[in-house]
């Protein structure tokens, strides 16, 4: 079991965190290179980027159930079930990742053209998104071995991780992009590729410390690696809602980024822009959030129900701590962070202008992420879903009114986070306050 004390919190998240700020350190370094490449690549690329991950979140949120379930296994000593959890992790994800490739070769480009304004942005998505699309065969592999070592609260092995990916991506968006290091300059596509080897190579690396990690033979993880009915009926019903709301989150947002694109390509960029330094916020975000479903799945499963709301204060405390030291600039100092990302003056000051409006709603979300995530842990994820879904109702309703009706100005336009983040907290608050989420058994 995992102490509840503030440091041994902190070695669960900090590593998730680091992982969570290469990604997004990833995330710039493309934009900013892509940028300075060209403005339309650069356009493209974000946007065909959230179908991208709107695509994958299925694989995420497949993972995270296992996760749950794996945490609290650990917390009821059912370590014989670990290796069929795991087992069927890898089968259901392989179907998964195989359909959602075909989609993804077979339909989505002729999505992309149907509704696109600028033919030209939809064919460069679907170059980007189909290169892509081939590194869900590597998650279908490596967001498992995530989920097993998360619930472990072994954080630092994703970190890892993600440290490798970093590295070799930013290194090979360098050389591919601009035709550097003995490789032709490929721009859009050089992006797609060096994301697609980078994440192959993260891959291989869990699944070397995996074979020879001491956890492997303290679970009996290989030997007991089986498909077991009754564990997929268990992560599809833990696993599933938490798909729902990954996808329909994602994509209402890249729905809204193609109403944009409709409005115009300035206002597109100005939004890629916001996109972009918008992930910095997301690392303690992301961290947390997955430190809130290992403790809160694992103290559940041990039946410790009187530390439940010292975790969640704490994390909570930690979590806007954190969210200062990394964003704090979004407010401070807007102009030199959308300098970093992109660089031409026709953008500058309406991204700076917007970011600075914007940056509170993403501390508003990181009070409110800790109750959505402690429904999650607690393995009552439909209730999740639905939370998720009544808030991207009124952010989607609310972007239609001020994109197509009123025709509002994109500054105005980035209002929908505060109506988002809102009613995700306050329905998350109420459910914890009024119903007998505790009794739930997975």
């Amino acid at each position: 079991m995992l102490s509840i004390s503030y440091r041994t919190i902190l070695s669960v998240a900090l590593p998730l965190m680091g992982s969570s700020f290469i990604q997004s350190i990833v995330l710039l370094t493309d934009s900013a290179f892509l940028s300075r490449y060209s403005t339309h690549d650069f356009d493209a690329a974000g946007n065909a980027g959230l179908i991208y991950i709107t695509v994958f979140m299925a694989v995420i949120g497949f993972s995270d159930g296992a996760q749950i379930l794996f945490a609290r296994r650990i917390g009821q000593k059912k370590n014989d079930a670990l290796g069929r959890i795991f087992g069927t992790a890898i089968v259901t994800l392989f179907f998964v990742a195989l359909a959602l490739f075909c989609m993804v070769q077979f339909f989505v480009p002729q999505w992309l053209m149907s509704y696109s304004k600028h033919s030209d942005l939809a064919v460069s998505q679907s170059e980007f998104i189909s290169i892509r699309s081939y590194a869900l065969f590597f998650g279908m592999i490596a967001f498992p071995i995530h989920a097993f070592f998360l619930a472990h609260g072994k954080t630092w092995v994703v970190l890892l991780s993600a440290l490798i990916i970093a590295t070799s991506n930013i290194f090979l968006d360098y050389s591919m992009i601009f035709g550097h290091n003995g490789f032709p300059t490929m721009g859009l596509k050089g992006a797609a590729w060096a994301s697609t080897i980078a994440d192959g190579l993260g891959m291989l690396f869990l699944v070397v410390f995996l074979i020879f990690s001491k956890e492997r033979k303290i679970y009996g993880l290989l030997k007991h690696f089986s498909f077991d009915w009754q564990s997929m009926k268990e992560r599809f019903k833990i696993g599933n809602p938490i798909v729902f709301q990954g996808v329909l989150a994602l994509g209402i947002w890249t729905v809204f980024f193609t109403w944009i694109e409709q409005m115009g390509k300035f206002e597109l960029t100005v939004s890629q822009n916001i996109r972009s330094i918008y992930f910095l916020a997301f690392v303690p975000l992301w961290g947390f959030a997955g430190t809130t479903k290992t403790y809160i799945s694992q103290y559940m499963g041990a039946g410790k129900f009187d530390e439940l709301k010292i975790i969640k204060r704490r994390i909570q405390f930690l979590t806007l701590i954190f969210m200062i030291v990394v964003f704090h600039g979004a407010i401070l100092y807007p102009e030199w962070m959308i300098n970093l990302i992109n660089p031409e003056e026709a953008y500058f000051h309406k991204s700076a202008e917007i970011l600075r409006y914007i940056a509170p709603s993403m501390f508003l979300f990181g009070f409110v992420s800790v109750y959505f995530q402690t429904i999650n842990g607690s393995g009552n994820t439909m209730v999740t879903f639905v939370i998720e879904l009544i808030s991207v109702l009124m952010y989607i309703i609310s972007a239609y009114l001020l994109i197509k009706v009123w025709e509002m100005d994109i500054f105005w336009v980035w209002s929908v986070e505060y109506i988002y983040f809102t009613t995700m907290g306050g329905l998350s608050m109420l459910y914890l306050r009024f119903f007998n989420w505790k009794k739930k058994e997975i």
